[in-house]
């Protein structure tokens, strides 16, 4: 299942479940409507459906308390920056006013001259727990999507810590849908690549991870709570790079879709 939030009509942001051709040979690509948050409890089907191509497509979860993302999970993307894969998973925080949906712009601050996309898998977390172990994982798991952890890389080695690199207005996309029909093990296995105006950048896949997502859920959740629709950035592989005002940076999951948006300079 692929559950979206939209915005039709110049309306409210609303879920709903897309449903696309290729699943069962229909056309064209539609969103049947749900009715209340399905992170927080059972929804139904409204009767309502929409043209996927007619609506707006907006973040697919804006997180309720916290973005926990990973650094450094994967040797090559340590390698290319000179440095050696942890120990443990290197965790830092995204504020959730960083989050924005396909389509929508990423800002680039005057006080960066060099911005970088970095592609990942994130999860989405389905209910609160704490103390996970790896072998229970997939339970606290609601479904999986594509992030952009988009970073100020100067101001990151200015900074010597990442919260301002990392958690401006605009940088983390998410989107374009949470897919709910991925076992964990599955999504272990996906092609991740990035596209900087049509042009190849990031190529790879989630076999690489240094730390697997059960591993990963049971490091963070061994210090703090995680809530529903939190999101956990899993990592980025090698190839980031500088993207620019004028530029348009794609993720693409395989299986989940595809996340695109401009860069834009701030006014």
């Amino acid at each position: 299942m692929r559950i979206a939030r939209y915005v039709a009509d110049g309306g409210d942001p609303s879920y709903g479940i897309v449903e696309l051709a290729e699943d069962a040979g229909q056309h064209p690509d539609t969103v049947a409507a749900i009715s209340g948050d399905p992170l927080a409890g059972p929804v139904k089907y409204t009767g309502e459906r929409h043209l996927l191509d007619d609506v707006r497509l907006v973040s697919p979860v804006i997180p309720r308390s916290k973005i926990v993302a990973i650094g450094k999970n994967y040797a090559a993307h340590a390698a290319e920056f000179n440095s050696s894969v942890p120990d443990e998973p290197l965790v830092f925080l995204k504020p959730n006013t960083s989050v924005i949906g396909p389509g929508e712009p990423i800002v680039y601050p005057p006080e960066t001259e060099n911005l970088h996309f970095e592609g990942e898998l994130a999860v989405v977390i389905g209910r609160i727990c704490r103390r996970v172990p790896a072998e229970r994982a997939a339970d606290v798991i609601f479904g999986y999507t594509i992030a952009n952890d988009v970073t100020c890389r100067d101001l990151q080695a200015k900074d010597k810590q990442w919260s301002r690199a990392k958690g401006y207005d605009s940088f983390c996309p998410l989107g374009p849908w949470i897919s709910t029909h991925l076992g964990i093990d599955e999504a272990g296995r996906l092609d991740i690549a990035t596209t900087l105006n049509g042009e190849a950048r990031q190529e790879s896949n989630t076999a690489q991870m240094v730390y697997s997502i059960p591993r990963l859920i049971e490091f963070v959740t061994s210090f703090t709570t995680l809530l529903p629709g939190d999101v956990l950035l899993t990592g980025t592989p090698e190839g980031v790079g500088p993207m620019l005002p004028g530029d348009s940076v794609s993720v693409r999951v395989a299986g989940l879709g595809t996340l695109t948006n401009p860069v834009v300079a701030e006014d």
